[in-house]
């Protein structure tokens, strides 16, 4: 038993360093891990005894880095060693970018304190990088009512930033 799980894991780390890109090396272990939980939780929650092919524990891996990569994305990450150096100092355009940035944000803020409240949900969950079906299983509500929801309040969203001068 204990000499199958630690073949399975080392086809996950193969699996993890084919399908891993260059950018994302350093992330290599923790995909391995993310996978593995993974297969154990399904183990778990199925037969224990069960067997894992090796196509299967591939499909695991990289669907653990497109989540990961996903997560980065909605959380808008960058690796250090991407960003160029003379954007750490400074963000791009200076002070009056950076004022304007934050005048916008804090215009998205209060426009979305004058949307309905689901409204508000859907949008906030939409602007945070989930797609519309992704915010309909975390609401729990059907797809084209979210649909809808998020629309209409990204229209009420710009028009309010518009009304107050804002350009997102």
């Amino acid at each position: 038993m204990n000499d199958a799980r630690e073949g399975l894991q080392a086809v996950l780390v193969r699996a993890v360093a084919r399908f891993c890109p260059p950018a994302l090396r350093h992330l290599r272990d923790d995909l391995v891990q993310n996978a593995w939980l993974r297969v154990l939780e399904l183990q778990r929650r199925s037969d224990p005894d069960r067997a894992f092919s090796a196509s299967y524990m591939y499909k695991v891996a990289y669907s653990a880095l497109i989540d990961e990569i996903r997560r980065m994305r909605r959380r808008g990450e960058v690796a250090l060693d991407e960003v160029p150096e003379n954007q750490m100092v400074a963000s791009r355009g200076g002070a009056e970018h950076e004022a304007t940035r934050y005048a916008v944000g804090q215009g998205i803020h209060a426009c979305l304190q004058d949307l309905g409240a689901d409204r508000r949900l859907a949008v906030t969950l939409f602007l945070q990088g989930h797609t519309v079906p992704e915010a309909a299983q975390i609401l729990d509500w059907d797809i084209v009512r979210t649909k809808n929801l998020v629309y209409r309040g990204l229209a009420d969203l710009r028009a309010c930033l518009a009304a107050k001068g804002l350009k997102p």
